[in-house]
C-alpha cells in the first residue's frame, strides 16, 4: 500500500484530496492543526486515514512528524493561509505568517520526504498553490508573494529530480468553496459594505467560469498527478480557474 501524505488535510481541499486518495487505497496520512477534525476526517473517510497533529510551520513538528511514518510515496502540501491587505497596510507579521505557512511549510515536509524518495528512485509531490502564485492582485502582496515562492519551490525540486522516478508539480486553483474562500467573501462585503452575497459575485466575476471551484476538482488533478498514468509530468503547473477572467 502507498503511503501518502496530505498536509492541512482537516477542511476544505485538503479533506477532499484525503478522502478521494484514501478512496483510491492509498494509506493518506492527513496532518493539520485541529485535532478534533482529523479524527473525525478519519473516521468518516472510506479508506485507511491516519491523523496526525503536526504544524508545518514549524521545523521541529514537521521533523519529528516525517521521522516516525517510514517511506512516503506520496506529499501532497496543502496546508495554506490566507489574508487580504493593501501593501501600505500590510504588517510584518501577515508578511511573517504567510510566507512561515504557504512557502516554508511545503519546503520543511518536501525536504522531510526528499532524501527517502530519490533513494527508492520513486515519489510524487504535488504542491496546491495558487493562481495568484502565477500572477498579482490588488490586496494580496503577503499571499500572492508566499505562493509565488511555493510554484519557485516547486520548479526547482522538479529540476533537481528530472530523469529520475520522482515528480514535482503543483496546482494552481482560483478561488474554491471553502472556508477560506468565505472569509474572503466576508472581507469584501465588509469593506465595500455590500449585502451578504454580493462578495461571492465579485469572486466569480473574476473567475470567468460562473462559480466557485469545487475542492473535489482539485482533488481530482491531484489524483492524477500522483497516479502512474502522470510519470512524465514534472515541473507543470496546473490552472483550474476555467479558463482564467474575462
Amino acid at each position: 500500500m502507498t503511503v501518502a501524505v496530505v498536509t492541512g488535510a482537516s477542511r476544505g481541499i485538503g479533506r477532499a484530496i484525503t478522502q478521494d486518495l484514501a478512496s483510491r487505497g492509498h494509506q493518506v496520512v492527513a496532518m493539520a492543526r485541529n485535532r478534533t477534525a482529523l479524527e473525525a476526517l478519519a473516521r468518516e473517510a472510506a479508506g485507511d486515514v491516519v491523523p496526525i497533529v503536526c504544524d508545518v510551520s514549524d521545523e521541529n513538528a514537521v521533523n519529528e512528524a516525517f521521522a516516525g511514518l517510514g517511506d512516503v510515496d506520496i506529499l501532497v502540501n496543502n496546508a495554506g493561509a490566507a489574508t487580504s491587505n493593501p501593501v501600505h497596510r500590510t504588517t510584518l507579521t501577515q508578511w511573517d505568517e504567510m510566507l512561515r505557512v504557504n512557502a516554508t511549510g511545503p519546503f520543511l515536509c518536501t525536504r522531510a520526504v526528499l532524501r527517502g524518495m530519490r533513494q527508492r528512485d520513486h515519489g510524487r509531490i504535488v504542491t496546491i498553490a495558487s493562481v495568484a502564485g502565477l500572477s498579482g492582485g490588488r490586496y494580496i502582496a503577503a499571499y500572492a508573494a508566499s505562493k509565488h515562492a511555493a510554484v519557485g519551490l516547486i520548479r526547482v525540486v522538479a529540476a533537481e529530480v528530472r530523469g529520475s522516478g520522482v515528480t514535482a508539480n503543483a496546482v494552481c486553483p482560483s478561488y474554491v468553496r471553502t472556508a477560506m474562500t468565505d472569509n474572503t467573501v466576508a472581507a469584501i462585503e465588509e469593506r465595500s459594505g455590500g449585502a451578504a452575497g454580493s462578495g461571492e459575485a465579485i469572486l466569480v466575476a473574476q473567475m470567468g467560469l460562473g462559480r466557485l471551484i469545487e475542492p473535489e476538482e482539485v482533488a481530482a488533478a491531484v489524483a492524477y498527478l500522483v497516479s502512474p498514468a502522470a510519470a512524465a509530468v514534472n515541473g507543470e503547473v496546473i490552472v483550474i480557474d476555467g479558463g482564467g477572467g474575462e
